[in-house]
Parts: structure tokens; sequence; C-alpha cells
């Protein structure tokens, strides 16, 4: 009997430091639980709200941009295809200059009539343009614009105010609000003053 006693105390023995080290592990499962158990249903709740909320609101912005770029592409789908359609009235522009300035045909009935088509034909591109919200820019008199006009060259003129346009190289479109190519013009400005030029050129060889 007493040798089952004491069997018994030496298994109870090496049994107790197992049973603490697995109390660590227990501890931490218990922590856990307690995490787990922190929020209550009401937080929950309010936190499945919030990404609820925040998922619609990111759906909103979507649809947005969406309308947006569909409403762009409808209202600007030609943008491309009405800047190539000017190089028509360039090369209108051209051939007038070409006949004006043609000795053989100055004064001629034949011209006269050559260029009253070609007016005609370049009235009704600018209506066609027109009906499709394609704008000439008015330049001529006007103050330099840069958000329209690009200046090619500086012309002397004492009657004019320092960077008004004076002179149309080729005109300018726009398409709704947007720019569909500037303007080239030349500008005005100020003429030296000759006289000064002379004072300063005496003063010069004075002071040789």
């Amino acid at each position: 009997m007493e040798k089952e006693q004491n069997q018994k105390l030496e298994e109870n023995k090496t049994k107790e430091p197992i049973s603490e080290q697995a109390s660590p592990n227990s501890e931490k499962d218990d922590n856990n639980e307690n995490q787990l158990k922190e929020k209550t249903p009401e937080e929950k709740i309010l936190e499945l709200e919030d990404k609820l909320a925040r998922t619609f609101a990111e759906m909103e912005n979507q649809r947005r941009r969406f309308e947006k770029e569909k409403e762009e592409a409808f209202e600007y789908g030609g943008f491309s295809f009405a800047k190539e359609a000017l190089s028509l009235i360039d090369n209108l522009e051209r051939s007038k200059q070409i006949l004006q300035n043609d000795n053989t045909l100055k004064d001629s009935v034949a011209l006269k009539k050559m260029l009253e088509h070609f007016e005609i034909i370049n009235k009704d591109l600018i209506s066609i343009f027109s009906k499709n919200n394609i704008k000439q820019i008015q330049s001529l008199n006007k103050k330099l614009d840069p958000n329209l006009h690009q200046a090619m060259m500086e012309i002397e003129d004492d009657e004019k105010e320092p960077g008004t346009i004076v002179q149309e190289i080729q005109k300018g479109f726009t398409i709704k609000d947007r720019l569909l190519r500037p303007s080239l013009v030349g500008v005005s400005k100020k003429s030296e003053d000759k006289d000064k030029k002379v004072e300063e050129n005496k003063q010069n060889k004075e002071g040789k």
C-alpha cells in the first residue's frame, strides 16, 4: 500500500510542471476572447453603417466621374475633326492671296468672279462651324489675350496702345468654351524716338 501511495505522489509531481507550462497559452486565449468580446452589438452596427456610408460615397463619386466623362465625350467628341477641318478655311485664304497677287489676273473679270465664289464658300463654312459651336476669335484691335492669341511679331504703331492686335496672320477658333486653336497675330509697340537717338549719337561723338 505504501508503495502504491508513493507511486501516485510521484506521478502527481511530474504532472504539475506540465499544467504550469500550459497556463500562459490559456491566458493568451482568454485575452483574445476578451478582445473579441470588447465590441458591443451597437458598436458593430455603427462600424458597419460607417463602412456602408463610405461605400455609397465612393459609388456616387464614380457615377459623377462617369457622367462627366460621358458629357465631355458627347460635347467635344468632334474636337479633332473640327481642328482638321480648319485647314479648309486656311487653304481658301491662301488661294485668294495667290490669285490676288497674280499680275496676269489683276483687275480681270475672271479674278473678280473667282474671289466672289471663294467668299461664298468661306461664308458657308463659317456658318456650318457656327451651327456646331465652332466660332472665330475676334482679334483685330483687341488687347492681346494669351488664352486666345499667340503673338508672332511686333509692329510699330504710335496710334495704338502697346500690345494691341493690329494684324491677324491666321484666324483662331473656339469650340464651345475650349480653344480649338489660337489666333496668330502681330501686336503694336511704340516706335523708337528718332530725335532722341540723334541726340544720343551727338553726345557720344562729343564724349569721344
